[in-house]
């Protein structure tokens, strides 16, 4: 693996056939990969591979996904999540990233979507459809922080009290435009 654009990329799930279908496509790009289908399969793998992306599965049979997303950057706190789910969700979204993952993609996701969702530079190899319904990570915070401030009608301060965030920070992010 001498070329950089290869990486070591874990994947975790419990769908066994997606994982290999993943696992698959990956190897065949040029990447190194392994697969875990538990927490503990999961750590043991990541110490194994010392992976430079995770894609990491939200449920997981016994355990939720969102639990490892602490450990595994503990062990590798250069590693980049990705948190893919059938069961997505702006909180659910907004916790990851504040948990450490890089990004959030609902299943079923493209392999370029995954790929594009490890990159910072927003270049994809492939360009997304017009209807994708990949948002970005700033969107669903926004939306989350819109929905909130909704259910507190429109009081700042309980909004930020929600919201674990201090009310000057809160209201700079509402003077933001919406991001797409």
């Amino acid at each position: 693996m001498d070329n950089p654009a290869h990486k070591r990329i874990l994947i975790i799930d419990d769908d066994l056939h997606f994982s290999q279908v993943l696992a698959r496509s990956l190897e065949r790009q040029g990447h190194q990969t392994a697969v875990a289908a538990s927490g503990d399969e999961a750590l043991q793998a990541a110490q194994d591979l010392k992976p430079q992306w995770v894609t990491l599965d939200l449920r997981l049979e016994q355990e939720s996904g969102l639990g490892l997303i602490g450990r595994l950057k503990q062990q590798h706190p250069d590693c980049r999540i990705v948190m893919l789910t059938g069961y997505a969700s702006i909180p659910t979204a907004v916790e990851a990233v504040k948990l450490g993952a890089h990004n959030y993609l609902h299943k079923p996701a493209t392999l370029q979507e995954l790929i594009a969702a490890f990159d910072d530079s927003g270049q994809t190899q492939e360009p997304l459809p017009d209807n994708s319904s990949v948002m970005s990570v700033e969107r669903l915070e926004w939306e989350h922080i819109q929905r909130v401030l909704n259910e507190q009608q429109g009081n700042i301060s309980a909004t930020a009290r929600v919201l674990n965030m201090h009310r000057r920070t809160l209201q700079r992010k509402l003077q933001k435009y919406a991001p797409r």
